[in-house]
This record gives C-alpha cells, sequence and structure tokens, in this order.
C-alpha cells in the first residue's frame, strides 16, 4: 500500500498529514508513506524529520491584491503551476501511489488535480470552517471531501456528502501530564507561558509578547517559551534585548520554531496563540487555557470565529489583533494566572469540545479508497 499526501505552506497544513502519516504507519507498518510538498518549503524540513520520503516541486501561490509587482508575481505563478503540473505527472507516474491525500495549501492543487485526471484515487480535508481557495478548486474533482468542520458545507461545490472528522494532531499531544513534562523540560515548580504567533510568526503578537516578556522575566517563579518564526526571529530577539531583557537567563526562551511542541504545550500553564485550526484542536485535546489573537489577514476572518468558539464556552481569553497592546496583554496574564482555579477550568473546557479520534476517521477513508 502507498499512501501520497501533499500540502504544505504552514504548520497548519503539513502537521495534519504527518498526524494522519504517522498513525497509517502504525497500523501498516510495510506501507509506503510520500509527500509532495514545496521545494525548499517548511513542510520538506519536517517531512523529513518524521522520516518519511520527501518530493519537492516549485510551485507559487496567487496574490489577490492588485499591484504592478503582484501582476509579475501572478505571471511567475501561471508559468510554474504549468510546469509543476507536468513534473507532478512525472512522479505520479513514477510513484504510482494508491491514493492521493492533500490538506492544503496551494502546493495540493497540482499535485491532486494531477492525480484525478490520472484515475487515482484521491481525497482531500479541509482543516477550517471557510475553506481556502485550493479545497474549493479540487473538491469538485476529489473522490473524498473530508472536513473538519461541518459549517465548511455550505460553503463548497459538493458532488456528494462529505464526512466530518475533525482535525488531526500528532498523536504526542494530550498523553504526558503537565508535572511530567515540566519535570522533562527542568521547569519543575515554574509557571510556564507559552506563546507562538504561529508557523511562520507575527509581528504584532511579537511585539505584544516582547513587553510581556519585559516586564515580568525578573520573576524566576515564572518561564517563558516564544516562538517568535524564523522571519521575525531577529528582530524579535533586538527588541528584547532593548528592553533590557537577558536572553541567557534560564527563564526565557526565544526560538524561531519550537518542535518538541507537543512537550511544551503540555508543561505549559497558559498559551497565547493565534487560531489556526490545528492549534485550537491542539489545545483542546491537552486541556489547556488560552489567549488566542486571531490573525486578520487570513479569507473570511476564519481564526477569529475559530477563537469565539473556544470564548464563547469559556474556555479561552480573545484579543484582536487591532486591540492587541503589550500593556493589555500584560494585564490579561496577570489576571488569569493569579487565578489558578478558574485556570483550570478553562482547560477542562477546552478539553470538552476536543475530538479525539480524527485520525481514526481520516483512515478509515483512506482504507476506503484504498480498498475500492
Amino acid at each position: 500500500m502507498h499512501i501520497l499526501f501533499a500540502g504544505g505552506g504552514t504548520a497548519g497544513h503539513i502537521n495534519p498529514a504527518l498526524a494522519v502519516a504517522s498513525f497509517i504507519k502504525a497500523k501498516h507498518p510495510d506501507a509506503r508513506i510520500s509527500y509532495i510538498g514545496k521545494k525548499g518549503g517548511m513542510e520538506e524540513r519536517l517531512v523529513a524529520k518524521s522520516g518519511f520520503d520527501f518530493y519537492g516541486i516549485d510551485v507559487a501561490g496567487f496574490q489577490r491584491k492588485l499591484s504592478v509587482k503582484n501582476i509579475g508575481r501572478n505571471i511567475s505563478a501561471v508559468y510554474k503551476v504549468v510546469v509543476s503540473s507536468y513534473n507532478c505527472k512525472k512522479l505520479l507516474n513514477t510513484l504510482k501511489p494508491d491514493v492521493v491525500v492533500g490538506t492544503g495549501g496551494y502546493v495540493s492543487g497540482p499535485v491532486l488535480r494531477t492525480a484525478a485526471k490520472l484515475g487515482i484515487k484521491t481525497a482531500i480535508h479541509e482543516q477550517n470552517a471557510f475553506p481556502g481557495v485550493t479545497t474549493k478548486m479540487l473538491t469538485p474533482l476529489v473522490d473524498t471531501v473530508m472536513l473538519a468542520m461541518v459549517e465548511a458545507k455550505e460553503r463548497l461545490n459538493l458532488k456528494k456528502e462529505p464526512v466530518i472528522t475533525g482535525n488531526p494532531v500528532r498523536s504526542n499531544f494530550g498523553i504526558w501530564s503537565k508535572e511530567e513534562c515540566k519535570e522533562r523540560l527542568l521547569l519543575s515548580g515554574k509557571t510556564v507561558i507559552l506563546s507562538s504567533g504561529g508557523s511562520l510568526g507575527a509581528r504584532p503578537i511579537n511585539s505584544a509578547v516582547c513587553a510581556l516578556i519585559a516586564a515580568m522575566w525578573q520573576k524566576k517563579d515564572i518561564v517563558f517559551i516564544h516562538a517568535a518564526g524564523r522571519a521575525n526571529y531577529q528582530n524579535c530577539v533586538d527588541e528584547l534585548e532593548k528592553l533590557g531583557v537577558d536572553l541567557t537567563a534560564e527563564n526565557v526562551k526565544v526560538l524561531d520554531y519550537i518542535d518538541n511542541m507537543d512537550e511544551c504545550m503540555a508543561a505549559a500553564d497558559l498559551l497565547i496563540s493565534r487560531a489556526g485550526a490545528i492549534t485550537l484542536s491542539e489545545i483542546e485535546i491537552s486541556a489547556k487555557p488560552a489567549i488566542l489573537i486571531p490573525s486578520p489577514y487570513v479569507a473570511e476572518n476564519h481564526q477569529y470565529h475559530n477563537a469565539m468558539a473556544l470564548k464563547n464556552i469559556g474556555a479561552a481569553e480573545v484579543i484582536e489583533e487591532k486591540n492587541l497592546t503589550g500593556e493589555g496583554l500584560i494585564r490579561t496574564v496577570n489576571e488569569l494566572i493569579s487565578d489558578r482555579t478558574s485556570l483550570d477550568k478553562m482547560g477542562k473546557k477546552a478539553n470538552s469540545i476536543a475530538i479525539t479520534d480524527s485520525c481514526e476517521r481520516i483512515y478509515s477513508e483512506i482504507m476506503k479508497l484504498h480498498k475500492a
């Protein structure tokens, strides 16, 4: 059995594929798992680390905002689509997968479109309530459409009923206790505040978190773990240094990307995060209270709606980016960590809506296609 995954651009598209791939491999050790992604993209590193075969293609997304520069970029993107489709056909004819599964991002477009034309069984998984452009384009072409949220159904041109699966998360999320991971990370007895602006980073969040760290880092019973994003890492470090933060202090850990997010999330007492669908699923399964700062730059403002689902059940506080300040973040953090009983209740409420068998549901659909 050979299952091929395609998706990329952000961790939100990559990690679901890797979670399901690992689930399949655990059930079928002899199965071949391959992955097609953007050459040089984040997925190349993450897939290789997971031990699966990676094949890169050169693709680019289309720019929606009209400008002279973006017109040039879109012309280049059209050329890359044509070339990548040709390369996909060569790859697929060589690899001969039984099923191709897309998890979003523009890289999955030419892969699934070509696979469908070649008669290979195909499936796509959409993580958000508001489907992305690639999902909308591929929905009429694929054999199976899987949705994390039922709300997405209304926004797609479906040939047949979709399958609601929830969002898969990597198997290590939600399996360790807070105390176990704090001990493993040498953080026992500390209040751990974990923050991230997403896999690509976010300057507004970095700036507010820098103010938070600067205001509180000398309290040695609080540990800050912050993922600044590769593109924004140096700016974040420079800002912290200007604010007088000692970056060698044991309780200040600023990284470009957190590879062991499962352990760090388990150890965390409070999260500060964007509201991407996969991140929220990880928060729910890990039973963590959170301060959510939805990205305003995504289609249909879907992260705001994702975040409000947790806010409405008392599992999170939501700060829109337009209202985000260092002072406001400091105030909110202090209010939350001063009441540990309420903080624990928030985490339990988040866990109450977790879907814990997403990988099993997606695996089941892939097996149906394999046997068809």
